[in-house]
């Protein structure tokens, strides 16, 4: 199966019925979807909901038991030419503590086939798109955890690959860092990128991504824009009042009718309205149970 349209243009990436056991669990159970080029698509998902190995399936790193995945038009990110366009930045950090920022950048620059100028070129727009090229001959032992983290980003660039997996990007960063990486997923998705963003706070996928499909137990549970996610499964908003006598909290589609009502009962000392968000519309879906 060839990735379908998309939004009016061929779909980056078609994952087709997709099903990968180990032994006797499922991680990956019937999964299909499309992703759009240019999109900044949010997969997320408790622990062992199978978001890591959908990612990997969809690089190119598992293969299936059943079903397909097509990148970039027809290709299976299994052959070495498909799999060159593309970028992965991944959790556990794949640098070298040993080498600069710019050797690091180079060896993997490097893997990918560049040489001479366009390699040097390459190197140097890299490391200036992530704000690193003044600390370019340091050592990575040297840097902190978010120019570990935005160095990470440099390497999964470097070779202008137009389809980048970012998981869990933002772990352990300080927030000057992690508005900077930000930053930078919004230059690439401007560039016309197409991003697969994972990661744990729902605050980021709420502002980064076009669409945010969410799997548990191997399966899709929902897949749309963050605003009908959070129409469809997020819930009513939950008004809280403080009275004289104690708080009230009540559920409502309409918190501002509801506090008119609850004037009218009796003096207000203060309220606060909830909307629901996609944290809670993620929670609604998967559960609150713990997952370890």
């Amino acid at each position: 199966m060839l990735c379908a349209v998309y939004n009016g243009k061929p779909a980056m990436l078609c994952l087709n019925q997709l099903r990968k056991t180990f032994g006797t669990l499922v991680a990956v159970d019937d999964l299909s979807l499309e992703i759009g080029r240019g999109e900044v698509f949010g997969l997320l998902g408790p622990n062992g909901a199978g978001k890591t190995t959908t990612v990997n399936l969809a690089v190119g790193l598992l293969a299936p038991d059943h079903g397909t995945v097509t990148l970039d038009g027809g290709g299976s990110p299994t052959d070495p030419k498909v799999r060159a366009k593309i970028g992965v930045a991944p959790q556990a950090l794949a640098l070298y503590d040993e080498l600069s920022g710019e050797e690091n950048v180079a060896f993997f620059a490097k893997l990918q086939g560049l040489t001479g100028r366009m390699l040097a070129e390459r190197v140097r727009w890299s490391l200036n798109f992530v704000d690193l090229w003044d600390r370019r001959g340091d050592r990575m032992s040297t840097y902190s955890g978010g120019m570990k983290r935005r160095l990470n980003l440099a390497v999964a660039v470097v070779h202008d690959p137009p389809f980048l997996l970012l998981d869990e990007p933002t772990v352990g960063v300080d927030p000057q860092s992690r508005n900077a990486i930000f930053d930078n997923i919004l230059v690439l998705k401007e560039q016309g990128r197409t991003v697969i963003y994972t990661t744990h706070y729902m605050e980021e996928a709420q502002r980064l991504c076009d669409r945010v499909g969410i799997i548990d137990q191997g399966k899709l549970l929902a897949l749309d824009t963050v605003d009908e996610l959070i129409a469809a499964h997020g819930g009513k908003s939950v008004l809280t009042v403080e009275r004289t006598d104690g708080e009230v909290s009540v559920e409502t589609d309409d918190p501002l009718a509801e506090l008119d009502k609850l004037r009218q009962q009796g003096e207000l000392l203060r309220f606060r309205v909830d909307r629901p968000d996609l944290e809670r519309v993620f929670l609604n879906l998967t559960g609150r149970h713990l997952r370890d």
